[in-house]
Parts: C-alpha cells; sequence; structure tokens
C-alpha cells in the first residue's frame, strides 16, 4: 500500500488538530471535578485518597484554576467516615476546615446494613453527609462530568 505525501500531510493535520483541541478544551474548563472513591478499610488507602485530594486541590490552586472535590466511601470503606473506627478522622476534620471544595459522602445503604449489625446506629463524622448510595452517587458524579479516581 502506498500512502501518498498529500494524505500523510492531511493525516498529520488532523492528529495535530485534534491534539489542539483537547488541549483547547482543557484550557476551558472553568472548575475541575474530581470523585474519589474509597471502598477497603484499609488505612493506607484512606490516607492515600486524602493526599490524592490534597495535591489535586494544591496543584489547581497554583495553576490559578478551580477544583471540587468528593470523597464518597461504601462498603468497607464507610470506615473511614465512622466517628468510632476511622483512622483518619483527624485528616478529615482539619482539611473540611481548610479546604471548602471538598465533600464527603458516605453510603446510606451501607450505614444502615453496619447499623443493623452492631445493633445500633452507627455515628459518622460530622464532616460526612449521607447519601441514599455510593455507587450511585459515584455515576451520577460521573455523569455531571466528574474525572473519576480510585486511590
Amino acid at each position: 500500500m502506498h500512502i501518498t505525501k498529500a494524505a500523510m500531510a492531511a493525516a498529520m493535520a488532523l492528529m495535530l488538530c485534534g491534539n489542539a483541541m483537547a488541549a483547547d478544551k482543557a484550557a476551558k474548563i472553568s472548575v475541575h471535578k474530581v470523585a474519589v472513591h474509597v471502598d477497603q478499610n484499609d488505612k493506607g488507602v484512606m490516607n492515600m485518597a486524602l493526599n490524592n485530594v490534597r495535591n489535586l486541590v494544591s496543584y489547581y490552586k497554583k495553576a490559578g484554576k478551580k477544583v471540587v472535590v468528593e470523597v464518597v466511601a461504601y462498603g468497607p470503606g464507610l470506615h473511614m467516615f465512622r466517628s468510632d473506627t476511622s483512622p483518619v478522622k483527624a485528616r478529615i476534620a482539619t482539611m473540611s476546615l481548610e479546604l471548602p471544595n471538598v465533600k464527603f459522602s458516605a453510603c446510606g445503604n451501607t450505614h444502615r446494613k453496619m447499623s443493623k449489625k452492631a445493633g445500633r446506629k452507627i455515628t459518622l463524622l460530622s464532616e460526612a453527609r449521607r447519601v441514599p448510595s455510593g455507587i450511585v452517587r459515584l455515576v451520577e458524579l460521573q455523569e455531571k462530568g466528574y474525572a473519576y479516581v480510585r486511590p
């Protein structure tokens, strides 16, 4: 198969145009939106998620851009937001005060199941708000244009 110089030039022009359009789109984003997913009862994973959040906010702040982040926990990851078992509750309290564009969402389904198993209502950190379903919340955020991150 023989490719002419004109065809090669046209293909290169299309590729460069596509790259330029992608860069232009990224430059026009007024607010970066990120959903962070935690589903493991693992202090290392929880800290990695919070490190990712801190790094995202710091990067975009230095770049003069806005970012909103929502950390969504369900299943065993709900321990991140439980007042009795969270190994990262002090970090969450500090981040909540320092980073107003960061939200913490706790799965209502998991909360209900953990409460039933414990025989009492499990108390969540005051910084976490309960959503009906963690997985549904992640889907909704992605449908609203949030990038998905799982540490």
